[in-house]
């Protein structure tokens, strides 16, 4: 999405944003103090110093992690507009060889971090939207019999609305978020004109001071602030939604004076008033006010919940074109920006874990012990990711790059450090679900890899294939485009076309399909084509990684070099391969039949490549693993 963008466009994109990108890090406050001072897992004793000290520790963490890591390094670090883990993965795979160690190294922290994020794609829907619905118990106890329920149908609306796409979702949530901000920062100096000297935690040396005289228990600690970060991940995913600038615009001129405010405010409130941990956000606003809260941070938490679910859309698009997960139905939402969009088989999948972890855990507190792992473990490979594409991509010196990543990498390792003595209660959840992600989507990868291998071993050249034609062969009238992953070698699908009705047609095409380590390209660099003998032609169409592929339509601009199409006069062969599992040192033979499970169950290559049903014929083939 370019940066040059009229006034009022951006000021719509920025709002949109709010709605989507937004939700996540602008629902912390609902729990993150609450979990430092009053969680199950080393509260920190409500004292003066302690307050401030952790306030401090806060307001750096947002300042650094969030504002100068994110919002104004990370964000940079776009594949021509896209983020996300994936996209940050393309990036850093970029410049380095095929078969090199250090490229293995960087897909496997990659798919593991996407993995991770896909964990708290699950968590944050659930922690969020119980975390706002228990403030029914604030109201009056009575109404605990009724959290979880009430969560589960908030938690299935929110899914179900998700086919309207992010640019709806967002244009409709946008303003509810603005309300709420403008409320968090309301409610946040409300409390602190009455106890201003809270205002002294802007002072660093006060976190420093706190760690310093409690070691033991500021490193316990971390695990809760983190909370407070909750979302910065999910802010770089989305941006191939709304662009850079939206984003920015948004966390500088609202969201970060709000939620810094809501903070101050907390820690106000409770040096004033300990027994308030209880629930501190909600104490901080005034009864005749509390159901209508209720109500409002029950919205704000549905939208907090779409910023990750947008991003698990996105970066599983990502995974599909750069070939870590099999093909699935994607939806285009929006006839403006192509990022938008909509997968149903991700969407459900989510919709049962969610279900699955908020009967499972409860409530909010439970969560958080789960909540940290997913979120630090991410962070810390972004730092990874974002050295190789200073380093590599971008040219920086060595020590340039080391010491530009090091600061953020410290202080995510801390956080994760800290959130690792969580592992028993609920920290397992997302390693757990994180690392079954990774085993599918490195499984496909490995299987992908090996199919090919197979293929490629009784494969025959294309070259010496056209030689040997002669005219024993009958042609036919029309036009046979076959599709291959190779257009070196002659596709299967001709081959058995052969084999079966003993003539080819008069005008063979061999189409094959590269995805390219950008986002999108340009119309000019879509089709490259190279006729051959015997009315041949190999026809190599290209796109990013963000593109839906359409052969139809691409095939449209070969009329310009000769090779025109009559739709009516055209079939296209697809081969379809039944993949036979063995026992081999070159992969597991349980991988091999996840693989074996995947490939078959993944979504329709004609669908995919937008092929026109009746104009399809697919010739299968079995091949052992």
């Amino acid at each position: 999405m370019s940066s040059h963008v009229p006034s009022s466009r951006l000021a719509a994109l920025s709002l949109a944003a709010l709605g989507v990108v937004y939700g996540d890090i602008g629902t912390s406050p609902l729990y993150a103090l609450k979990e430092v001072f009053g969680g199950a897992h080393h509260p920190v004793p409500i004292t003066p110093d302690n307050v401030l000290g952790i306030l401090s520790v806060v307001f750096w963490s947002l300042m650094v992690v969030v504002s100068l890591k994110y919002v104004i390094f990370i964000l940079r670090a776009d594949n021509k507009g896209e983020g996300g883990i994936m996209a940050l993965m393309a990036l850093a795979l970029h410049p380095l060889q095929e078969d090199s160690w250090l490229r293995r190294f960087i897909i496997v922290i990659g798919l593991f971090g996407a993995a991770l994020f896909y964990g708290d794609g699950v968590i944050t829907p659930a922690i969020s939207v119980l975390s706002a619905v228990e403030g029914l118990e604030v109201v009056t106890p009575t109404f605990k019999l009724y959290v979880l329920p009430i969560s589960l149908v908030i938690l299935v609306g929110l899914f179900l609305v998700q086919r309207r796409g992010t640019a709806t979702v967002g244009t409709l949530f946008g303003p509810i978020m603005v309300f709420w901000f403008i409320v968090l920062g309301i409610l946040g100096i409300a409390s602190i004109v009455q106890n201003p000297q809270v205002l002294q935690a802007l002072n660093p040396l006060y976190g420093v001071r706190f760690f310093a005289n409690n070691p033991i228990l500021g490193f316990f600690a971390l695990g809760a602030c983190v909370l407070a970060l909750t979302g910065a991940e999910a802010l770089y995913a989305d941006m191939g939604h709304f662009g850079r600038r939206p984003i920015q615009l948004a966390w500088f001129g609202l969201v970060m004076p709000a939620l810094l405010l809501n903070y101050f405010g907390q820690g106000a409130l409770l040096l004033q008033d300990p027994t308030a941990i209880e629930n501190p956000f909600y104490r901080l606003a005034p009864e005749w006010f509390l159901l209508p809260m209720v109500g409002l941070a029950t919205m704000a938490t549905v939208i907090a919940s779409q910023a990750v679910i947008s991003g698990a859309f996105s970066i599983t698009q990502q995974a599909i074109q750069l070939g870590f997960a099999p093909r699935m139905e994607i939806c285009h939402t929006s006839d403006e920006e192509k990022g938008q969009i909509y997968l149903p088989s991700i969407n459900w999948t989510l919709l049962l874990a969610v279900i699955a972890l908020v009967v499972g855990f409860h409530s909010s507190s439970n969560l958080a012990a789960a909540y940290g792992i997913a979120v630090t473990g991410t962070m810390f490979i972004t730092d990874i990711l974002a050295f190789m594409v200073a380093r590599y991509l971008w040219g920086w010196p060595v020590w340039k790059a080391f010491l530009g990543a090091l600061p953020f990498a410290l202080i995510d390792i801390g956080f994760f450090s800290a959130n690792t003595i969580k592992i028993a209660d609920g920290g397992w959840f997302p390693l757990i679900f994180g690392l079954m992600v990774y085993l599918i989507l490195s499984t496909w990868k490995r299987g992908r890899d090996l199919l090919k291998k197979r293929l490629m071993a009784d494969a025959m050249d294309i070259d010496g294939f056209v030689n040997a034609i002669d005219d024993s062969i009958t042609r036919v009238p029309g036009t046979a485009v076959f599709l291959t992953a190779n257009p070196a070698i002659v596709p299967q699908a001709m081959l058995h076309s052969m084999k079966h009705y003993k003539a080819l047609h008069e005008r063979i095409v061999i189409v094959s399909v590269s995805i390219h380590d950008v986002p999108r390209l340009e119309d000019s660099k879509r089709v490259t084509m190279q006729p051959l003998k015997s009315h041949f032609w190999q026809v190599k169409l290209h796109y990013g990684f963000m593109e839906r592929p359409n052969i139809p339509e691409a095939l449209e601009w070969c009329a310009k070099s000769g090779l025109d199409f009559n739709p009516m006069e055209t079939s296209f062969f697809l081969g379809r391969e039944t993949l036979i599992p063995r026992i081999s040192s070159e992969m597991c033979f349980w991988r091999e039949k996840v693989f074996v499970a995947m490939f078959r169950n993944a979504g329709s290559a004609a669908q995919f490549f937008g092929l026109p049903p009746n104009r399809v014929v697919e010739l299968g083939t079995q091949v052992v693993l």
